[in-house]
């Protein structure tokens, strides 16, 4: 059999096996939304100042929450097999529509804050590891440690200050200019939206940053103390084809593992430096689901996170498979 049709039938595997895990997600999230206090009427009765019972109950059969919760759930489960995940009372507009057009300003911001904190991240834990106990390991050292500490709100707000207020740099908040264009692909329109994204993606990608440089750092350190290095010398191998042929390629592999299990964490944080600047995403979506109780909303951008998580990890290992030909996908 083929390597591609090893890997053809390994990503059709774990496609399959990743079927029960996100409905295991569907039914646990379902059940932990609902256990909570309160639903979206009552949030509608709220901000309507009063509201009699009878108008509740009503409101209550319109969404179906009337029924008993193990008949909510099928519902909903019938209903996300058909790729119907229900309707926004807060937003009147169908989850699905919502998420969707959220998703792409997140993906925007997780692409870029994955590139930019993994691609930095390595260069500076290789540039600490080949310069060991040198004021260079000491400097990314100590970098490594003040960004990790540094809380996200703090960093985009001392952004804004500096570089949108004080030196009019980058905007202050927001996707693109309030006078859009009308060509999303044109390139003003890319050059406007990358211009606003520019500020959000160095705050996210800190944080994340600090973690790669360290672990890249320690991955290095970790693979020089091999055998197989010792071997290379013996060879009579420069360093530096050691250091970027073999070491290297052996290090980045516990650096590409951890960018797969954080793709989860970044939609979490992305939900600080969504609110901080404004940007249209998912992570502000959900903030503002909550406090609405919109569980159908909530419920949706659960399972869109779920499903990303699931695919970024499925790549991963199809990564860690180029990486390393040790690792079958067969």
């Amino acid at each position: 059999m083929s390597h591609a049709s090893k890997r053809l039938r390994y990503v059709l595997k774990r496609l399959l096996q990743a079927f029960p895990i996100v409905l295991a997600i569907v039914v646990v999230n379902f059940f932990l939304l609902h256990m909570a206090e309160g639903d979206a009427v009552d949030v509608l009765a709220g901000e309507a100042g009063s509201a009699t019972p009878e108008y509740m109950a009503e409101l209550r059969k319109k969404f179906g929450l009337d029924q008993p919760l193990p008949v909510q759930l099928l519902v909903y489960l019938k209903n996300v097999f058909t790729f119907d995940l229900g309707y926004s009372f807060r937003h009147e507009m169908p989850v699905l529509d919502l998420v969707l057009d959220r998703f792409i300003p997140t993906l925007l911001l997780m692409i870029s804050t994955i590139i930019l904190a993994v691609g930095v991240g390595i260069v500076l834990g290789l540039l600490a590891a080949s310069g060991l106990n040198t004021w260079r390991d000491t400097m990314i050292s100590v970098f490594a440690l003040v960004t990790y500490a540094t809380p996200l709100f703090w960093v985009g707000l001392m952004f804004i200050v500096i570089f949108s207020l004080n030196l009019g740099w980058f905007p202050t908040s927001g996707m693109k200019n309030v006078a859009a264009f009308n060509d999303p692909w044109s390139w003003a329109n890319i050059k406007d939206v990358a211009h606003h994204l520019v500020l959000p993606t160095i705050t996210l990608s800190l944080f994340y940053l600090a973690l790669y440089t360290r672990l890249m750092r320690a991955s290095m350190l970790e693979q020089a103390g091999m055998d197989y290095v010792t071997t290379a010398r013996a060879k009579g191998l420069t360093e530096r084809r050691i250091m970027f042929v073999h070491v290297l390629r052996n290090a980045l592999l516990p650096v590409v593992t951890m960018a797969g299990v954080q793709v989860g964490a970044l939609i979490g944080g992305s939900v600080i430096v969504e609110s901080v600047f404004a940007w249209p995403g998912l992570g502000m979506l959900a903030f503002e689901a909550l406090f609405a109780r919109d569980l159908n909303l909530l419920l949706g951008i659960f399972l869109l996170s779920a499903l990303l998580v699931v695919a970024v990890n499925l790549i991963v290992d199809i990564i860690y498979s180029s990486l390393d030909p040790r690792i079958e996908v067969g």
